[in-house]
């Protein structure tokens, strides 16, 4: 119970920090901000100080709804298959609410500053992002929410596995890869490979649960 307790404390103080962080500095910030970098790494729209409030006002709104929703999903799912993983669910709920946090706080750093090198750091903390979900890939039971959702996973519980052991091991280094690559090309080339990398991560697992799936049914033939 306590340490249900101080992980809920824990996340509400993750998902306050860009608020809170927001408001220390609120008298500091410029009256025009940059609110868009392109993906040469140049600044193409502005905006007020605001905007820049309700930009992230909104950010944690939807992580608090993302946030609720995942953690009552096991309850609310009419097929009751969430509640399987549920312990997979809270852990990606945290996740979430940390990585919209750190979103958020790059958001109003490079707004702030105009720096182009803080907005070169958001699409490394996706790739950490994917080595943490690829992590999850390895214990998530089947279920309609969250994993390798294909007609195939979904129909036969052996395919789920499998697919998920190798979506694991995908997202773990296309992660690791991003979050390298990534700080070290410069942003219009890393944006580029980054995109590659999950085009190729998203797509192989789907591919290989619908050929184990026919593999499997020709084997109990």
């Amino acid at each position: 119970m306590i340490q249900k307790k101080l992980s809920g404390i824990v996340t509400i103080i993750i998902w306050l920090l860009p608020v809170v962080y927001l408001i220390s500095i609120y008298n500091t910030i410029p009256q025009t901000v940059p609110m868009h970098f392109g993906i040469d790494g140049k600044a193409d729209r502005f905006g007020s100080k605001q905007e820049l409030v309700w930009t992230v006002i909104a950010l944690s709104a939807v992580a608090a709804g993302i946030y609720l929703l995942i953690r009552f999903l096991p309850r609310i799912d009419p097929k009751k298959t969430a509640r399987y993983s549920a312990g997979t669910f809270k852990k990606l709920s945290f996740a979430l609410i940390v990585f919209f946090s750190a979103l958020q706080l790059f958001v109003i750093k490079a707004s702030v500053s105009g720096n182009v090198a803080v907005s070169k750091l958001l699409l490394p903390i996706i790739g950490l992002f994917f080595i943490y979900l690829g992590n999850l890939m390895y214990s998530v039971k089947p279920n309609y929410f969250f994993g390798i959702r294909t007609p195939w996973t979904l129909e036969n519980e052996s395919t789920w596995r499998a697919t998920h052991q190798l979506a694991g091991k995908l997202w773990l280094a296309g992660g690791l890869l991003i979050t390298i690559v990534t700080l070290l090309l410069p942003f219009k080339i890393g944006f580029i490979v980054f995109m590659c990398i999950v085009f190729v991560i998203a797509l192989i697992p789907v591919i290989f649960s619908y050929r184990y799936y026919k593999k499997q049914k020709k084997s109990d033939a």
